[in-house]
């Protein structure tokens, strides 16, 4: 099993290491073993402390969680769900310590690089052009800059947060997330289909939303993702990856471009950080 974890790898076999200008973490990956194969990779997830390890790795004030979301349980689900990896987001939980997470050998991009402040004053311009220059793609939820830096990859999580349109208004805004097909940076995550469907499990009507992004963007730019672990409670973890499959199915979507959003497109996206790991 893989784990990408916020701009990183896990895995259980093969070890190298990230380097950064702050620290050397050990991480793990398996993702170039045999590319022939398409590994499922889960794109948008978070981890945070179990009660248990919280005396060690505290909790932000007020922001305690109620639902599991340790890193043991997250293999769990994807051991079950047959899910090969994932990539990691900093949760509120835990704000900006990241001890959790690199603690389980787990390198981890400080992600206060990209949030807590807008990407349009001249330190967030500064940061996104360098991550441009490093092949580090940026995940953020606004709509600008890319003109300014079009070196610099942009994902864009849980398709923008447009839900199924219900008048004029919001139909404008999906088109306008459309339109972003025009930068070739820009990746869209199909991702917490429950946050974004106005339906329940399998949330079917999101097959237009879907249908329209890869024929705009190409299912080479887009990728799953579960949103683990908040995905537990309304449809499981399994069912995060097997809506997918059910929306694409009902478009339908030829098996290639599912390849390509439930992992082709992850493991081809942060190829360039695995390949200058050492």
């Amino acid at each position: 099993m893989t784990v990408l974890s916020s701009f990183s790898v896990v895995a259980p076999n093969h070890c190298f290491r990230f380097r950064s200008s702050a620290t050397t973490n050990t991480i793990r990956m398996s993702l170039t073993e045999t590319p022939s194969i398409s590994k499922i990779i889960d794109s948008h997830l978070h981890v945070w402390a179990s009660p248990q390890e919280a005396s060690k790795f505290p909790y932000s004030p007020g922001q305690e969680p109620n639902l599991p979301g340790h890193v043991d349980f997250l293999l769990q689900c994807m051991e079950e769900a047959g899910v090969d990896g994932a990539l990691i987001v900093q949760p509120i939980n835990h704000k900006f310590d990241h001890s959790y997470v690199t603690r389980m050998d787990i390198a981890l991009l400080d992600s206060t690089l990209i949030c807590g402040h807008l990407m349009t004053n001249e330190i967030g311009k500064a940061i996104f052009k360098r991550a441009g220059e490093l092949n580090v793609p940026v995940g953020f939820m606004c709509m600008k800059l890319c003109t300014e830096f079009p070196s610099t990859v942009v994902l864009l999580d849980h398709l923008a947060f447009c839900k199924p349109p219900l008048n004029d208004e919001e139909g404008l805004v999906f088109s306008k997330l459309l339109n972003l097909s025009r930068f070739p940076q820009v990746y869209v995550k199909f991702s917490a289909l429950f946050r974004v469907s106005r339906t329940k499990f399998p949330y079917l009507d999101l097959s237009p939303h879907l249908s329209q992004v890869v024929s705009s963007f190409g299912a080479n730019h887009v990728i799953w993702g579960s949103d683990f672990p908040f995905v537990v409670p309304e449809c499981g973890y399994k069912g995060a990856k097997e809506a997918v499959h059910l929306i694409a199915n009902q478009i339908p979507l030829p098996s290639s471009d599912l390849e390509w959003i439930m992992g082709k497109t992850a493991a081809q996206l942060f190829q360039s950080q695995l390949s200058s790991a050492k």
